[in-house]
């Protein structure tokens, strides 16, 4: 049932994201669907709860109200009949009336980013194509580099008789998505947006194929003891993967600065309209 809401909200999103700007029901459709989104992420802890992975409950949980946020911001906007062409506040961006462009290319990026990560999450056909491609190749790149790995299933690799299971999480598919649907969303010239494109999409796959090999052979290997498989996918791979992450973002940046001036617009929207509330809530 939720995998309906889920759809029914990204289609909402996406159906505003290409309603002409010049059409004020972008926003209502863009609030409504993030309305629903939120119920997705609302749904989400009880899954958290079940395993013990508090720190994935907060998160749902700041995701949720997040998404209630914006819609709330974006249905405001309906509400005034602000155009996506924008008229300039005078208060400034302090005061979190920023053009409704900052809200629309959020939804767009959150939309297309959604796109390309929940049928991989949700579509079994999708998922076990994706884990068992990953899987594959990381046992070609061992055998490559000599190590006698072997696909015991689609989606295990065994190297001297330690097995290690590849999950989605394995196949940076979220770092992925999420990098498309930014690039996705911003107005640049195309040979910028490939270049943006070229620099973190393929890298971010390529360097995912590097760590789950790193991870294998550390683990098949016992490099760090007993504790191998946990040093190296839990602290050494993860903080190659953060730093290659920032080092990516900033390529991007540097190519698309419009991403720049999208994040900054995105931090005033929110940290106005947040001060906003509070001061309603303050003065009675």
């Amino acid at each position: 049932m939720i995998e309906y809401v889920l759809w029914l909200a990204l289609g909402l999103m996406l159906i505003s994201s290409v309603i002409p700007k010049n059409s004020n029901i972008r926003k209502q459709i863009g609030g409504v669907g993030w309305s629903i989104f939120s119920i997705h992420w609302f749904y989400q802890p009880l899954h958290y709860i079940e395993t013990h992975d508090y720190a994935n409950v907060g998160l749902t949980l700041v995701f949720a109200f997040f998404c209630i946020l914006v819609a709330y911001i974006m249905l405001k906007e309906y509400r005034e009949g602000r155009k996506s062409s924008g008229r300039e506040n005078p208060e400034g961006p302090a005061a979190g009336n920023l053009s409704p462009d900052i809200s629309s290319m959020l939804t767009s990026a959150s939309a297309l980013g959604a796109l390309v990560y929940f049928p991989f999450a949700n579509v079994p056909s999708l998922n076990t194509w994706i884990i068992g491609g990953v899987a594959s190749q990381v046992v070609w790149i061992l055998r490559i580099l000599g190590a006698p790995a072997v696909n015991e299933a689609w989606n295990l690799i065994s190297l001297n008789g330690h097995t290690v299971e590849i999950i989605l999480a394995c196949t940076a598919i979220e770092s992925i998505a999420l990098f498309m649907g930014l690039i996705a969303a911003v107005k640049a010239p195309l040979t910028r947006l490939a270049a943006a494109f070229l620099v973190s999409v393929p890298v971010i796959y390529g360097l995912n194929l590097i760590r789950d090999v790193f991870v294998v052979l550390a683990y098949g290997g016992e490099w760090f003891g007993p504790d191998s498989f946990a040093i190296a996918h839990n602290y050494i791979a993860k903080a190659g993967s953060g730093i290659a992450l920032f080092a990516i973002s900033y390529a991007v940046l540097r190519i698309l600065p419009e991403l720049l001036e999208m994040i900054d617009g995105l931090w005033y929207m929110i940290s106005g309209e947040l001060k906003s509330i509070l001061n309603r809530f303050r003065d009675g």
